[in-house]
């Protein structure tokens, strides 16, 4: 039986006028870390965001996840970009500092994912291995396009993709060739007839936790 790692509250200077608060979660002898981002409309303590880090947290994966500054305060309204990628590289930093032997990961679910990987592209994240996006958004829903995946061709280092075939945020149709383009520093793992928030419908006969522990299980072996 595995016991349940807890979560411990930190807080994240970004800058001389904000900071921010993170939950820390790590298992014994974890050698990984994975700053996780949330998305836009739900911050860290969302379910999800703890499912996903109580389950690595079964997984021998220690996890960081932070809120941005708008969650903090309460607001609906997503950061500028500017503000969200300072966060991200203050959370980086300081899951660094925290775990200096692990192997550092960095990415999240949707918007947190992206804002990461807008970072990482605009600077390299100081000791990150690799950026594992939880359901990229790759266009709001009913609007397919691919020019928010422009950036990611400044990214040089691997990127993993979890997403699901149902997904409305993503169509396939424009994210495996924008995969395929970016050659092999990226990978794509697919989740069958999972949407953007990886539920799948009961027709399916499967069910919710049972695509997220196959979600884990692809994230941990693709850090490892």
């Amino acid at each position: 039986m595995t016991t349940a790692v807890a979560a411990t509250g930190v807080t994240i200077v970004v800058d001389d006028t904000r900071t921010v608060s993170g939950l820390l979660q790590v298992p014994a002898k974890a050698g990984i870390c994975y700053v996780l981002a949330h998305g836009a409309g739900a911050g860290m303590a969302h379910p999800f965001m703890a499912s996903v880090a109580s389950g690595l947290a079964d997984r021998g994966v220690a996890t960081l996840r932070y809120q941005f500054p708008y969650m903090e305060q309460g607001s609906k309204r997503p950061d500028t970009p500017k503000v969200a990628q300072a966060t991200v590289r203050a959370a980086v930093m300081e899951a660094g500092k925290r775990l200096p032997k692990a192997a550092l990961f960095a990415g999240g679910k949707s918007f947190g994912g992206r804002m990461t990987s807008q970072a990482q592209a605009s600077g390299a994240l100081r000791d990150v291995e690799g950026l594992a996006f939880i359901g990229f958004p790759l266009h709001a829903p009913g609007k397919p396009s691919d020019e928010r995946a422009a950036h990611l061709f400044d990214v040089d280092i691997p990127m993993l993709f979890l997403q699901g075939t149902r997904d409305e945020l993503a169509e396939l149709e424009l994210l495996t060739p924008v995969v395929k383009r970016l050659g092999e520093r990226a990978s794509l793992k697919l989740f069958a007839d999972a949407d953007h928030s990886f539920h799948v419908p009961a027709r399916t006969g499967r069910k919710d936790s049972e695509v997220l522990a196959e979600l884990l299980d692809a994230l941990m072996e693709w850090m490892k």
